[in-house]
């Protein structure tokens, strides 16, 4: 590893994150420097973790000034927005447990114990009621999370995840355990539902969990953000961290022989959906092929969330050598005067980079993942 060419690296995510810092939306940050003026509030959120560790005192107070806007915008029975300076624009599934997320991080950060508590006890009743069975996993709609052209029906795995860490950040152990149990049992495969028997999210003969159950329905597509929440937030017991990680080793090397994965860093989605199988959908053929978008490409911010799992699980060295693939990868831009694009998402099969450069999650979290790595632990989690 060429630490040397991670300060670099590190140094241009500062930049991104300083440039992007206020866009033409009431003087909020942007999404992206330029594709995405807007301050879409699940990707402000989730930066929050890289923004934390960079010790930039004028990114945390452009934080502390976002998330004390999303409060003042929340509606009246908690719904967190998905545009930070719009009270109308909702229906995000993952905005509100982002937001009680990032706002658990700058209070440990801040050193704010009760910092928005008010609004983050109206976000947790919100949540509440997003459990149709009255317990803890909540449900979704297709399309409602950060996965705007694929459908995630009922349980989903990466909100759920979402759910435990805020749960486990705020100090709320029972209902973390909870939620934990509820998600260990497994999917219901057999056609029918069991008396008395509650689905889950763990797959049976496999080490990973599902991407989202519902009754007798569920998808066993590898999520990896989803699962690399799970390792990250210590839902996956210590040897099921080990397991999922080393699977998903093996099964990308497979998909890198039969030409499916161009670089070494694992798609956000395997298999990829192709045409034919019965959870492929029209519009796939225009935004979602395979190994594109939600649909197996390669995202910076998921790449970092999945490498602070393999620092959790104790893989330092799987670790930094995957450090070391997002930091080539980043360079990549679709402009070619940028010495780092941090771009929104590459193709699998050749690591282009399709989307916008300068996104603000794809700086923010690298520098997330490079902190892990360098610190040998994962701030904010613990396991």
């Amino acid at each position: 590893m060429e630490w040397e060419e991670v300060a670099r690296a590190k140094t241009a995510a500062i930049e991104v994150l300083l440039h992007n810092i206020k866009g033409p939306f009431h003087g909020l940050p942007r999404t992206a420097a330029w594709g995405y003026p807007e301050p879409y509030t699940r990707d402000l959120m989730i930066s929050v973790l890289g923004i934390a560790v960079s010790g930039n005192e004028v990114l945390v107070g452009a934080i502390r000034n976002t998330l004390e806007v999303l409060a003042r915008n929340q509606s009246e029975r908690g719904h967190i927005p998905s545009f930070v300076h719009d009270p109308e624009n909702r229906g995000a599934s993952d905005t509100t447990p982002l937001f009680i997320l990032a706002v658990g991080v700058f209070r440990n950060c801040s050193n704010e114990p009760l910092f928005l508590e008010d609004a983050v006890q109206r976000a947790m009743t919100w949540m509440e009621y997003q459990s149709p069975s009255d317990d803890v996993l909540v449900a979704q709609q297709p399309t409602s999370d950060w996965r705007d052209e694929q459908w995630v029906m009922g349980y989903g795995l990466y909100v759920n995840t979402l759910v435990y860490s805020y749960l486990r950040m705020l100090g709320y152990h029972a209902r973390a355990r909870r939620l934990s149990q509820a998600m260990k049992h497994f999917t219901i495969t057999d056609g029918c539902v069991p008396v008395h028997h509650h689905e889950g999210m763990a797959v049976l003969k496999k080490p990973y969990y599902a991407l989202w159950s519902y009754k007798m329905y569920s998808s066993e597509r590898f999520d990896l953000l989803g699962n690399s929440l799970a390792v990250l937030s210590g839902l996956a017991s210590p040897n099921r961290a080990t397991n999922l990680l080393e699977w998903m080793e093996r099964v990308c090397h497979e998909m890198r022989e039969k030409g499916e994965l161009g670089v070494g860093l694992p798609p956000n989605l395997f298999p990829y959906i192709v045409p034919g199988d019965t959870d492929w959908l029209p519009r796939y053929a225009d935004f979602n092929l395979p190994g594109d978008y939600h649909n197996g490409g390669i995202w910076p911010f998921v790449s970092a969330l999945h490498i602070a799992a393999l620092v959790a699980a104790g893989k330092q060295r799987l670790a930094t050598e995957k450090l070391w693939e997002l930091t080539q990868l980043v360079k990549g831009s679709r402009d070619e005067e940028l010495a780092y694009g941090f771009n929104e998402w590459y193709k699998a099969q050749d690591g282009k980079p399709m989307g916008q450069d300068w996104q603000t999650w794809s700086a923010a979290l690298y520098l997330y993942a490079a902190t892990c790595v360098e610190r040998k632990e994962t701030p904010f989690f613990s396991r």
